[in-house]
């Protein structure tokens, strides 16, 4: 084939036009670099794959950290919404996360609208089929029309195209989405230049026609009365809210799927990809948890101007007849009509303990991965990973500091740690339990937690960060006046400063404990490891140890020590040993 160099060069591409591409597109060009974008079709950029839905347990608390930072998913779900629910109001308020159901199509449209309104980002259909290496770094990628785009620096956020395959029963064919081509040869390429890649398996339920939904024989699920918005700058929230629905599976339901179990490509060995163990196939449920008598199923509409109906909690592979059979059992779904079937699909991803924690690989310099290449699952990890890939990779091209998120300071900072350290086998799923220092970091406060690194990256205006630090200023001085037993002085103080003070003052033993523990996490971040190191010359540290550390590369003690497999006492070896090195080469 012949090839052409476009005659424009770019200091970043973004491979991919999902949430992860989105947010790391944008993240690059509004800290002034020029950036391109390249993805398959244009008029899927931003689609919701899966779940109509942003947020929930953790994810929640993600997102508002994402709009701290300046992204831009927050902001599209405020405008996009059709319920808001703030989730687990019974419970503490470290778990406590907002949640909320989008009209699929406008989101998708809003997210597109604000990528091409982006001065500095130019949007172009084409599928990336080979990454461009010179020595160890990268400079461009080859398309498969011919053309060659050259940069500083390239994103893959490629999502499950990469060497997707679809199953429904026992039927497979290739496709990155249903309807799409799937990514082969980029997977070849990242293969070709020593990439580690495995297989992960994700699934989707079938969508059904609201008018053939019994709505008389299912439980209307409304949103909360006063929505809570995703966005620290969304006053509130305007457009008509709607309900979802919830049903239930039954003892019929669970038969009729263990009798045809055989056709299913999960069970019959068709699937080799390992599926995610939080959010398992109906199939799984019932075979996993045989002595459940039911399984909850939520009906959620996909827009304000759609009958389709995503039934979240049936997500299936099994063939189509039987997946109409199993709606017929269900209560209010007798004579339900399927729009789209289920499916699962294949994909390839790289484990991510073959990227640093600003998400660059470490086998070629300036090749960024995101998403679900790093083995993630969900709109809200894969947007996060975008958006920190793109101002590291802007970050690195002007030659500054590297932006690492610490564990205690952000969800984000414990979803890189946990891929980059540990590394996944199954699709990572962020849970609040992830987190040691939850009750530091809630949903509430990701604005004075990260809104200082969104406004020095050029990211946040001058107005929201004004508007933070006065915040963060009347929530000192409630915490001030109420310990001085002045609390009426702070009677005029916004509602949001109030719900702060008092839960400063309510956990107050809590939070200062966590802050400790955190001072102490940071201390062990500080002892930095040398890149060169070579563990096997360490006496003390056992050889898995050291095979461990060797692989990994931790860049500091503390990162380390959290290491599956690595014990104290190798911390410990370690530790004696840089002790013992001159200072220059740490």
């Amino acid at each position: 084939m012949t090839t052409v160099s476009y005659d424009k060069e770019y200091d970043v591409i973004v491979i991919g036009g999902g949430h992860a591409g989105c947010e790391a597109a944008l993240a690059v060009s509004r800290m002034g670099l020029k950036c391109l974008m390249l993805t398959m079709n244009l008029d899927t950029i931003a689609q919701m794959s899966c779940n109509p839905a942003i947020g929930g347990l953790a994810k929640g608390h993600i997102v508002r950290e994402i709009d701290a930072l300046g992204g831009e998913m927050a902001k599209v779900t405020d405008k996009t919404g059709i319920q808001f629910r703030l989730l687990n109001t019974k419970k503490g308020p470290a778990v406590q996360a907002p949640r909320a159901q989008a009209d699929k199509k406008l989101y998708q449209l809003t997210m597109k609208k604000r990528l091409e309104d982006q001065e500095g980002l130019d949007i172009k259909q084409e599928i990336a089929e080979e990454i461009l290496v010179r020595g160890s770094k990268v400079y461009g990628v080859a398309c498969q029309t011919g053309m060659c785009y050259k940069a500083k620096a390239v994103i893959i956020t490629t999502g499950t195209f990469l060497n997707g395959l679809i199953h429904i029963g026992l039927t497979t064919f290739p496709a990155g989405r249903m309807g799409e081509f799937p990514a082969v040869k980029l997977s070849e390429s990242l293969r070709s230049l020593g990439f580690d890649i495995k297989r992960l398996k994700t699934g989707t339920p079938a969508r059904i026609n609201k008018r053939s939904i019994d709505l008389s024989k299912v439980q209307a699920q409304y949103g909360d009365p006063v929505p809570t918005p995703f966005s620290f700058s969304t006053g509130r929230i305007e457009q008509e809210q709607i309900p979802c629905y919830i049903t239930y599976t039954n003892p019929g339901t669970h038969k009729y799927i263990l009798d045809n179990l055989d056709r299913s490509p999960l069970y019959s060995g068709r699937i080799k990809g390992i599926g995610p163990r939080y959010c398992p196939s109906i199939e799984d449920k019932v075979v996993r948890f045989k002595e459940k008598e039911r399984h909850q199923i939520f009906l959620e509409p996909e827009g304000i101007n759609t009958d389709e109906i995503y039934l979240n909690g049936l997500s299936t592979s099994l063939p189509q007849d039987i997946q109409i059979a199993i709606l017929r059992t269900i209560k209010g779904l007798e004579n339900s009509e399927i729009m789209r079937f289920g499916y699962a699909i294949e994909y390839d991803f790289c484990p991510p303990t073959q990227v640093k924690p600003t998400l660059e690989t470490k086998l070629i310099e300036n090749l960024y991965f995101a998403g679900q290449i790093n083995g993630t699952s969900g709109y809200e990890e894969a947007a996060a990973q975008g958006l920190m890939a793109g101002i590291n990779a802007a970050l690195k091209i002007r030659d500054n500091t590297p932006f690492v998120l610490e564990r205690s300071e952000a969800y984000i900072g414990v979803l890189i740690d946990d891929l980059v350290t540990k590394g996944t086998n199954e699709p990572y799923r962020m849970f609040t339990s992830r987190a040691e220092y939850r009750l530091l970091l809630r949903h509430d406060n990701a604005d004075t937690r990260l809104m200082e690194y969104g406004f020095k990256f050029g990211l946040i205006s001058k107005a929201r960060y004004d508007a933070m630090m006065t915040k963060k200023d009347l929530i000192r001085k409630g915490v001030e006046l109420a310990k001085s037993r002045r609390p009426d002085e702070a009677a005029s103080f916004p509602e949001e400063v109030k719900k702060q003070v008092d839960l400063e003052i309510k956990y107050e033993g809590y939070i200062k404990r966590q802050v400790k523990e955190a001072e102490r996490l940071r201390k062990l971040e500080k002892v930095k490891i040398p890149s060169s190191l070579e563990y096997k010359k360490i006496k003390g540290i056992r050889k898995e140890a050291q095979e461990k550390l060797d692989k990994i590369r931790p860049e500091s003690i503390g990162q380390a020590s959290r290491i599956s497999g690595i014990s104290p006492c190798d911390i410990s070896m370690l530790y004696v040993y840089l002790e013992s090195l001159p200072k220059r080469s740490v």
